[in-house]
């Protein structure tokens, strides 16, 4: 019998993404469509321009863990984006 001593993965996150992109008409709302198209809704969304860059959080209190990586890589993909960080951390709590 063997024993798995690898924590449980959670089935939802705290996950915070933070980007760098040139200004562009239209961005914001192309970042929004890796959420919409799975029927997520952040939590958070501030952005301010510095220039020609903009800088954007998008935050969700839980998101589900699976999509994760999923949401990061559309959003390294749109047009105009520089960078991608993403902070993330267990949820105390569950979504129904």
């Amino acid at each position: 019998m063997s024993v798995d001593l690898t924590p449980e993965q959670p089935s939802v996150v705290f996950v915070r993404f933070l980007l760098d992109a040139d200004v562009s008409p239209g961005l914001l709302s192309r970042l929004l469509q890796p959420y919409a198209k799975r029927d997520l809704v952040p939590d958070r969304m501030w952005s301010h321009r510095a220039g020609d860059t903009v800088h954007v959080e998008i935050a969700m209190e839980a998101m589900p863990a699976e999509v994760v990586h999923l949401v990061e890589g559309n959003l390294t993909q749109v047009v105009g984006v520089r960078s991608v960080s993403r902070v993330a951390r267990s949820c105390l709590r569950q979504v129904a």
